[in-house]
């Protein structure tokens, strides 16, 4: 037979050959056209530029310079002036009588950071951490679930933003819980004679209705109907989910940052960014403040030293480029629309200033007091101690710490928030002792 029969009869194999490495061919190519581009896009990969970074050394000096005592006196003013005697909860905002459960977190924080300073004895901690617990046992729960978003600190009352009285509720945030769990951990931990009411607080709240699949959920309400969603971002997210693990919760989800993470190139440096949309809208915000939180209260692991290095470094770089003082997070604002956030990338771009919506505020970009201490107890560089310089002139002994300096007119944004000022008190305290988890000796 000649090779042009056997070729004739065996077509119908060549074909179905050529065929299958054609459809091979095919797969691999958009395999590949699907792989994630450096430095733009989510997956493990991501992690690389961390790990080829160096995190900077942790600034804890061991002691208090009389210069640190006094800004931690005007800090603790705050407190003294907005703690309502009946029960004793704090304002969020100065004479504003609301509160969160975020910002009672603060509260906490604020009393433990004033102790090891020497503030306040431990008697007068103990009471002030007692009455709070009482009142938080109090509160009439979101559906008997959890606590509702925001509180009067006077009356207890579920409240809506505008501090007026809501029946319903406005649901529950699963970050804001998960901040005062957290700093329920560090209760029990400085003061173990509170275990028990503390445990009494937190078995009287569902707390795993807050917990599915490893994730972090939340509730809204929308004419009358109420939304389960995931709540938290890369920051954030990891926050609240070390909060949750100290008692047990299985957040793994919530903790890992694999599958959500994309890196935003800021001055050279990566910054960790989360790919899912803020508001489902909007591209996720970065700031400062979850890694200040972390650092201060609980230590932070590899990761958030790593990310946390990158976003310090970032503020550094912008300042070298600029000759802008940067310390960017989330604010209160003195005016509409009275918060922001101060990103070091958000809404897609750098250095972007978004309100909750995702609107563009630049001109209240602000040079957050918070940020300026957190830092500069952090990783303690000759640029964190300008920016503590910088907001210094603007404390006010008789209320507090504002929340800092507008960049583009250098006026005050004048803000006082319990925030603020608890970041401050802890961001001296670990100077001193290190972060709040560890019991000061």
């Amino acid at each position: 037979m000649s090779f042009r029969e056997n070729l004739a009869r065996a077509r119908g194999h060549i074909v179905m050959i050529l065929a299958l490495i054609l459809g091979l061919v095919l797969v691999l190519w958009l395999e590949t056209l699907g792989e994630p581009q450096p430095d733009a896009s989510a997956g493990p990969d991501m992690m690389q530029p961390f790990d080829d970074l160096d995190p900077l050394p942790l600034a804890i000096r061991g002691e208090s310079s009389d210069r640190d005592m006094e800004h931690a006196r005007i800090a603790w003013t705050y407190f003294q002036n907005n703690v309502d005697e009946g029960t004793g909860l704090a304002n969020s905002v100065h004479a504003y009588p609301s509160t969160t459960m975020w910002e009672t977190g603060s509260y906490v924080v604020a009393i433990l950071s004033a102790e090891r300073l020497g503030l306040i004895d431990r008697p007068e901690a103990h009471d002030r951490l007692d009455r709070a617990i009482a009142s938080l046992s109090d509160l009439r729960l979101f559906q008997d679930v959890l606590p509702n978003k925001a509180y009067h600190t006077r009356t207890l009352q579920l409240v809506d933003y505008g501090n007026q009285p809501v029946e319903l509720g406005l649901g529950w945030s699963a970050l804001d819980v998960a901040r005062i769990v957290g700093t329920m951990g560090l209760v029990q931990r400085n003061h173990p004679e509170l275990a028990p009411a503390v445990e009494a607080l937190l078995n009287g709240w569902q707390l795993d209705q807050m917990v599915d699949g490893g994730e972090l959920i939340g509730t809204n309400v929308s004419d009358g109907n109420i939304r389960r969603n995931q709540e938290g971002r890369v920051g954030y997210e990891q926050y609240a989910a070390k909060a949750m693990m100290l008692f047990g919760f299985d957040v793994f989800r919530a903790y890992d940052v694999s599958g959500d993470l994309m890196v935003q190139r800021v001055e050279g440096q990566p910054i960790p960014v989360d790919t899912r949309l803020h508001r489902a809208t909007t591209p996720a915000f970065v700031v400062s403040e979850p890694y200040l939180f972390d650092g201060l209260e609980f230590g932070f692991d590899d990761r958030s030293h790593r990310f946390a290095t990158a976003i310090y470094r970032a503020q550094e770089g912008r300042f070298a480029e600029t000759g802008k003082l940067t310390a960017v997070t989330e604010s209160h604002l003195h005016e509409a629309p009275y918060f922001a956030y101060s990103t070091v990338w958000g809404g897609g771009a750098p250095w972007a200033v978004m309100t909750f919506q995702g609107e563009r505020i630049d001109s209240r970009r602000t040079l957050a007091t918070k940020a300026a201490f957190g830092w500069d107890a952090l990783f303690g560089t000759d640029y964190t101690a300008r920016l503590v310089d910088a907001v210094e002139q603007f404390a006010d002994p008789a209320k507090g710490w504002p929340e800092g300096i507008y960049e583009e007119t250098g006026a005050v944004n004048g803000s006082t928030t319990a925030n603020t000022n608890a970041v401050v008190l802890a961001a001296l305290a670990f100077k001193a002792h290190g972060p709040l988890v560890r019991v000061a000796p």
